[in-house]
């Protein structure tokens, strides 16, 4: 997934050198608020000497992890090395107080929230720019008529700009929801081996989790408890099946028998080796299929939610694969959705001439209300426009001439509605009257 559309910012908060980075300032902050809290021997002088020497070197943790077989301690040791490098001979080693009265989950919890913060804060940013997109080019094709279809059959005419703008209202239901769900992953855990701060006093928690913009859990049983990392990844599914619907909106439309909107093709683009005249919609079609990465993790979270007892591992192996797949698979989606959708080519001509294609059957529905005001009851209306629509539709399959749906109502002795009335029916606009509500309220649409 590697390519220009990607991000390396996102990818390098799920690598190894940034987890690292944060527990080495998880470790520092533990010991400045051991100092500050001045119940054991470590001094603000040792803290301050931790903080100028800790260091770490992700190929030396490595090698080290090789004969540990444990990434917390062989991170310790390493780090440990450059704390006490500089020490006189002979003076106590201020490595002694890292990691004092912690367990491992204390470090690794607290670090992997804070990578899922970090790692919305870029989801979030995506999810604003394409809004906006959608948002801007809803109104630049507010009066761009074009059919409305319902299982893919026209239905009645709308423009364009409400597909834009419908795309807009779902991603700032979206923004909502990650934000809220930011939130609810920004805990920290500094509380022991099965939570009840046996060894460490839980100033030193709050300490950390001020520091790094996180809340101290409440209850952690050694693990923070995996319906937070659950809720974010519902959400993620859920805002990588709103890209899919706007996907598959684009794949439709592309279809050579639809045409009325394209990806951008580039000079020199090809679309086949075979087919030399091929446009494909390759990069929707790669949001489609990346999606289904995003929904599928999602159950590997809320199977991650039951472990046994206090804590087990089962969840670890899972989410540091299904975490990081979600995150880079979303973002990538995104700056596939923002080059796509700012930039994608529409067809106004050929929206036309498919709204024209039924000889006016999308009518129809006007045309049943306007006979129902003349006085015919619903039910005669009904089948009165339904046989001359299906009459007319039959012919439009056939590929055959013939007269349009409104010359069929106009010869037909049982329609009671006027010419006039009728001319004023089959004018799109007629559907439209109301539509400044619509774009009124995305108006004030916001994705701050």
């Amino acid at each position: 997934m590697i390519d220009r559309y990607t991000r390396p910012e996102m990818g390098h908060i799920f690598s190894l050198e940034n987890k690292y980075a944060i527990w080495q300032e998880i470790e520092v902050l533990a010991c400045e608020a051991q100092a500050e809290l001045g119940k054991i021997g470590i001094t603000k002088e040792d803290a301050a000497w931790i903080r100028d020497h800790a260091k770490f070197e992700k190929s030396e943790v490595d090698a080290i992890e090789e004969v540990t077989r444990h990434d917390v301690i062989a991170f310790l040791t390493n780090m440990k090395d450059y704390i006490d490098a500089d020490v006189p001979a002979g003076d106590p080693k201020p490595s002694r107080w890292v990691h004092y009265g912690m367990t491992s989950s204390d470090l690794g919890d607290t670090a992997l929230c804070y990578q899922l913060t970090q790692a919305c804060d870029l989801i979030i940013e995506d999810v604003q720019k394409l809004g906006e997109i959608c948002k801007r080019r809803a109104f630049e094709e507010r009066e761009t008529l074009c059919a409305g279809r319902t299982h893919g059959i026209h239905a009645e005419p709308m423009t364009f700009g409400m597909k834009f703008g419908s795309w807009a209202w779902e991603l700032k239901r979206d923004l909502d929801r990650l934000r809220d769900a930011r939130k609810n992953v920004a805990f920290g855990a500094i509380s022991g081996a099965v939570g009840t701060y046996s060894s460490i006093d839980p100033f030193v928690e709050e300490y950390v989790c001020e520091h790094l913009g996180l809340v101290h859990d409440p209850l952690s049983t050694q693990v923070i408890s995996r319906d937070h990392h659950a809720y974010l990844a519902g959400v993620l599914a859920t805002t990588a099946a709103t890209c899919e619907r706007i996907a598959t909106e684009v794949r439709n439309l592309q279809k050579t028998d639809t045409l009325e909107a394209e990806e951008p093709f580039r000079k020199g683009q090809k679309g086949s080796s075979a087919m030399p005249h091929k446009r494909n919609p390759i990069t929707m079609e790669k949001v489609c299929g990346l999606s289904r990465v995003v929904k599928a993790n999602a159950q590997v979270a809320f199977d991650n939610v039951a472990l046994w007892h206090e804590r087990d591992i089962s969840h670890s192996s899972a989410e540091r694969v299904a975490q990081a797949d979600s995150f880079i698979a979303l973002d990538h989606m995104f700056q596939c959705l923002i080059r796509v959708i700012d930039g994608l080519q529409l067809y106004p001509a050929r929206m036309m001439a498919n709204l024209n294609k039924t000889r006016g059957l999308i009518f129809s529905s006007k045309v049943l209300l306007a006979l129902v005001d003349t006085g015919i009851t619903r039910e005669d209306a009904y089948a009165i426009v339904q046989e001359n629509a299906m009459a007319t539709w039959h012919e439009v399959q056939d590929c055959v001439s013939g007269p349009t749906f409104k010359e069929r109502l106009e010869a037909d002795p049982r329609c009671t509605v006027s010419t006039e009335k009728l001319d004023e029916i089959f004018d799109p606009w007629d559907f439209l009257t109301r539509i400044d509500v619509v774009f009124d309220r995305l108006e004030q649409l916001s994705f701050e």
